[in-house]
């Protein structure tokens, strides 16, 4: 018995950050400390912000970027136009980076860095602290929505084991159970055949929806 499943579009893959990281450098007597993390939306991003705030409110400044697909937003934090916000977001852009907040924090030392020294060190700082982050890639997921009779679960869990599948949580019916599978989408047609193959077109297999793997 052939299988067809019809695969939704999914968003393309993307690199972001796989955990936050920290990057400080000293110019000119002024302290730049670097924070980056991601961040799948506005509000998320504004959160960091706001957490670094509390954190650090004796710091001069709190210079700030953030790319989450076609949205961004950038802030100086009162340095001079176009010398903090726009560097760091130019940094993740130059980084190949994808959902990302990142804040650089200044302790004023004394000496003024004039406005080239400042895009030098907002950039610099938020390129530094992006390049040495450990980053992760995100692909889409397709989720399908199985079902077997309980005669079968040996071999639906044998055939997850050979894929690489996040599942969702199990329901027990009468006839056996469904569950939810996301899988990469270049793995999902032949997942759904050999399941059918193994139970003699005796399971279900359904394209539910399609998401992002966390």
């Amino acid at each position: 018995m052939s299988v067809t499943l019809e695969l939704p579009d999914l968003p393309p893959p993307f690199t972001t950050l796989a955990a936050p990281h920290r990057h400080s450098t000293v110019i000119e007597g002024s302290e730049f400390l670097a924070f980056a993390e991601r961040a799948d939306s506005v509000p998320e991003a504004l959160a960091q912000l706001a957490a670094l705030r509390a954190r650090y409110p004796d710091a001069t400044h709190h210079c700030w970027a953030y790319q989450i697909g076609p949205l961004y937003r950038f802030s100086d934090d009162g340095e001079p136009g176009g010398t903090a916000g726009a560097p760091i977001l130019r940094a993740i852009g130059g980084q190949g980076i994808d959902h990302a907040m990142v804040v650089v924090i200044r302790y004023y030392g004394g000496t003024k860095l004039g406005t080239g020294g400042l895009v030098r060190a907002y950039g610099g700082a938020a390129a530094e602290c992006l390049r040495t982050a450990p980053r992760v890639l995100v692909r889409g997921r397709v989720t399908l929505r199985v079902g077997v009779g309980f005669g079968h679960l040996s071999a639906l869990y044998h055939l997850l084991g050979s894929v690489d599948a996040v599942r969702g949580e199990e329901e027990f019916t009468a006839a056996g159970v469904l569950l939810p599978v996301a899988l990469y989408p270049e793995d999902a047609p032949a997942f759904a055949q050999a399941l059918t193959d193994a139970t003699s077109g005796g399971a279900t297999v359904e394209v539910v929806e399609d998401g992002v793997e966390r």
